[in-house]
C-alpha cells in the first residue's frame, strides 16, 4: 500500500506540471495539433544526464513556443526538475535495453525505459494516435482529453451532491439522537460509512480536476460549495465516539477506513469493531454517548482548542454541556462572557432545530 501511495503522489505531481493552463501543457497541445510527436523528460539530474547523447545545449527558460519548435526535431527535450528551464534538445536517450517494456513504438519504449531507469517524469506525445502518455517509474498514465474529463467530472459531481445530501440527513438525525442521549452504535456507523463514501467520490472528482487544471475551476467551486463543513463534521465523529481519541489515532483510523474495499465498508459490524466500539452479536444496538465535539464545531467561530477545553471541563458529556449555564461556560479556560453567551445561544438553537426535525422524522 505504501508503494501505491508513492505512485499516486508522484502521479499527482506530474499532472500538476502538465495540467491545462501550464506552459508545458500549452506546448504539448501545440505538438498534438501539429501531429509531430515529441519526447519530454522533466528532470536533468545525474541519472538522466548519464544516458543522454548528442543534441543541442539550450539553457533557456521554457515557453510553449520553444517547446513546440524544439519538438520538431526527433530527439528528446530535457527540462529541469521543476519543468521551467530547458537544458537540452534533440537529445538521444540511451536507457538500458534490458529494462522490460511492453511498448511497441520506439519513442514510447525509450520513454518507458528512461522513466524506469532514472525516476524522472517522461512524457511521450504520440504522432500517430494524438495521445499524451506520462511515464513514472515502471508505470504509465494516459491523459484523457478535456471533453472526456469534463463528462466524468460532471457525473462525479452529481454523485457527490447526492452523497452529501444523504450524509447531511444522517448528521441531522444523529444530532437529534445526541441531544436526547439516544445514540446507538448503528447510528454512528451509518454516519461513518456515509462520510467515507463522500470522501471517496470527492477524491475521484479531485483527480479529474487535477487533470483539468484551469478548465476545472467552475466544477471545483461547485464541489467546495457542496462539501462545505461536511468534512469537519465527519472528522469530529471520531473524536466523539472512539476510545481515547487524539489527532494521531484519528488520522490512523481514517487511513485504515480509506484502505477498506467496498465490501468491508458496507459491513456495519466490521466498521463498529474497527472504530473500537465493542464486540458481540448485539454490538450495533448498544447505546453510546457523545462527547460533544461535533455539536460544538457547529458553533460559529469557535476554535478547536476551545472546543477541547469545553469537552474536557464537562467530562466529555454533551448532556452536561447543553445543561450548563452561561456562568458555568464562562468558567472554562479561554471563554469570556461574550463567547459563553454565543455558545449557549448556539446550543439552544441547535437543540430547537433537532426537536423540530424530530417531529418530521
Amino acid at each position: 500500500m505504501r508503494m501505491e501511495d508513492n505512485w499516486q503522489k508522484d502521479l499527482r505531481n506530474a499532472l500538476e506540471l502538465i495540467a491545462p493552463g501550464t506552459v508545458i501543457r500549452e506546448g504539448v497541445e501545440n505538438i498534438l495539433r501539429a501531429h509531430t510527436g515529441g519526447l519530454l523528460v522533466i528532470g536533468d539530474g545525474p541519472d538522466v544526464r548519464n544516458i543522454v547523447e548528442g543534441g543541442f545545449l539550450i539553457n533557456e527558460e521554457l515557453n510553449e513556443a520553444r517547446l513546440y519548435e524544439l519538438a520538431k526535431m526527433d530527439g528528446a527535450i530535457i527540462l529541469d526538475e521543476k519543468g521551467e528551464h530547458i537544458w537540452r534538445a534533440n537529445a538521444q536517450l540511451q536507457p538500458l535495453s534490458e529494462l522490460k517494456s511492453d511498448e511497441t513504438g520506439i519513442r514510447h519504449r525509450v520513454a518507458a525505459r528512461t522513466a524506469a531507469q532514472t525516476g524522472a517524469i517522461v512524457i511521450a506525445v504520440s504522432q500517430r494516435r494524438s495521445m499524451i502518455t506520462i511515464y513514472l517509474g515502471r508505470r504509465k498514465f494516459i491523459l484523457s482529453d478535456i471533453g472526456t474529463l469534463l463528462m466524468k467530472a460532471n457525473q462525479a459531481l452529481q454523485t457527490l451532491e447526492r452523497y452529501c445530501q444523504e450524509l447531511k440527513k444522517e448528521l441531522d438525525n444523529l444530532s437529534v439522537l445526541e441531544f436526547d442521549d439516544m445514540v446507538l452504535v448503528n447510528d454512528v456507523v451509518k454516519v461513518v460509512q456515509r462520510g467515507e463514501r463522500v470522501k471517496r467520490i470527492s477524491n475521484e472528482l479531485e483527480f479529474y480536476l487535477l487533470q483539468m487544471g484551469e478548465d476545472g475551476k467552475l466544477i471545483r467551486m461547485q464541489m467546495d460549495e457542496v462539501t462545505s463543513d461536511l468534512g469537519t463534521e465527519s472528522h469530529s465523529i471520531f473524536f466523539d465516539y472512539t476510545e481515547n481519541p487524539d489527532k494521531k489515532s484519528v488520522l490512523e483510523l481514517e487511513r485504515r477506513l480509506e484502505e477498506l474495499d467496498d465490501e468491508d465498508l458496507m459491513d456495519k459490524t466490521y466498521i463498529a469493531k474497527l472504530l473500537g466500539l465493542g464486540t458481540g452479536s448485539d454490538l450495533l444496538e448498544r447505546p453510546l454517548s457523545t462527547r460533544g465535539y461535533r455539536i460544538l464545531s457547529r458553533v460559529p467561530r469557535l476554535p478547536a482548542p476551545i472546543i477541547h477545553n469545553i469537552v474536557e471541563y464537562f467530562g466529555g458529556d454533551l448532556q452536561q454541556i447543553v445543561k450548563a449555564s452561561i456562568e458555568e461556560l464562562d468558567d472554562v479556560e479561554g471563554i469570556g462572557t461574550v463567547r459563553s453567551n454565543a455558545i449557549h445561544r448556539s446550543l439552544l438553537r441547535q437543540r430547537e432545530y433537532a426537536n423540530s426535525h424530530l417531529v418530521k422524522l
